[in-house]
């Protein structure tokens, strides 16, 4: 199974988010590129715990996350189309500076090499182990790069 913690599938991503670019349009989804960009960046700092942030589980998570990151993370199949986002992964800025994201998004996947964020609460999911941030973290980057046909 492919995990962001693994060189060769951070180089894989990388490769693919560095042929983002204006002219990339969804496939499916609300989402245009430049929100990806910052929907990206903004929820691998939030795994690598780069910026401060409140980590709990919500109440509804606490009944039905574990068995639905089980689901989500116990083969190689891609995530679905059209998967919910919390209202916090949500961007509203329609436009930003492509090629700055695009490079903060690369440094936050070269940022996974020394992971190390113990206070990490996945809001929906819970506490999770190592293995399953990394194969979480590969699947969400590989989702939003297929919405974009990349």
């Amino acid at each position: 199974m492919k995990t962001i913690f693994d060189k060769t599938a951070r180089e894989e991503l990388i490769n693919r988010i560095s042929q983002v670019s204006e002219n990339n349009h969804a496939e499916w989804g609300k989402m245009n590129i430049f929100q990806m960009l910052q929907h990206n960046t903004y929820w691998n700092g939030w795994i690598l715990g780069t910026d401060p942030h409140t980590y709990r589980q919500e109440w509804l998570g606490k009944l039905f996350g574990k068995i639905a990151l089980k689901s989500m993370i116990k083969n190689d199949k891609p995530f679905d189309k059209n998967v919910p986002t919390s209202e916090q992964f949500k961007v509203k800025a329609r436009t930003c500076d492509l090629e700055s994201e695009k490079a903060k998004w690369i440094s936050l996947i070269n940022a996974y090499q020394n992971f190390d964020n113990p206070d990490f609460i996945h809001d929906f999911f819970g506490k999770m182990s190592r293995e399953q941030i990394g194969i979480l973290a590969y699947k969400h980057t590989d989702h939003h790069l297929r919405q974009f046909g990349l």
